[in-house]
């Protein structure tokens, strides 16, 4: 594996001290990002919710304070993400209020219908399978229940040039580029009832929220 491959699967999979001082970075980098992206989602007081690809647990956290009565649960199939998304929120795990678990979004581990909202933050384009993994997603949503795609690496936005070297180079990989036609066509095929993708062009933010009927 080349020098440049292996940075570059830093992102998609953090691993060693490197990858948990891009876990700690993203943390802050995507702060501004993710309340942004909740703002467009409702949040009961009780809600069970689950975020994929919790990286380094920084949107856990906001979560668990948006729906101080719920629970939260976090998946991550990077083991580094895992471990650092449990220590960024130990007060919370230890009271029983999140649980974070090593899993892929391709096979959730968890019971049809359990969860009010599904969360997706700067991740969903590393998915292997977009299309059968929001049908994975709407499996374990509850009727009424939503999935938000919160992202700032899209295509077509405020910073697409940068953006669109990146996704060049992460190709090999496995990496989704979509614009914001394809973000709503993704979830309509993946069998969402409602859809609403909203755009910030002047901050290059965006996020993708599909709900199921009840």
């Amino acid at each position: 594996m080349s020098l440049t491959t292996a940075y570059l699967k830093q992102f998609r999979q953090p691993s060693g001290w490197f990858g948990r001082f891009n876990l700690w970075s993203m943390n802050r980098r995507h702060s501004r990002l993710t309340d942004w992206g909740l703002s467009h989602v409702k949040v009961a007081r009780d809600a069970t919710i689950l975020d994929v690809g919790c990286g380094g647990g920084r949107t856990i956290q906001k979560l668990a304070a948006l729906a101080p009565q719920g629970r939260v649960y976090g998946v991550d199939f990077a083991p580094t993400s895992v471990a650092m998304s449990r220590n960024f929120n130990r007060a919370l795990v230890d009271a029983g209020r999140v649980v974070v678990e090593t899993a892929s979004v391709t096979r959730l581990p968890f019971a049809d219908g359990m969860f009010d909202l599904v969360t997706a933050v700067e991740t969903h384009f590393y998915w292997p399978d977009l299309p059968n993994d929001l049908r994975e997603i709407r499996r374990v949503l509850k009727p009424g229940g939503a999935v938000a795609l919160i992202v700032e690496a899209y295509k077509g936005g405020k910073h697409a040039r940068v953006i669109q070297l990146f996704a060049d180079a992460m190709s090999p990989l496995g990496y989704s580029h979509l614009d914001v036609t394809e973000h709503r066509d993704l979830l309509v095929r993946a069998g969402f009832a409602g859809t609403q993708v909203v755009e910030d062009y002047d901050k290059g933010w965006l996020c993708a929220v599909g709900t199921l009927g009840l």
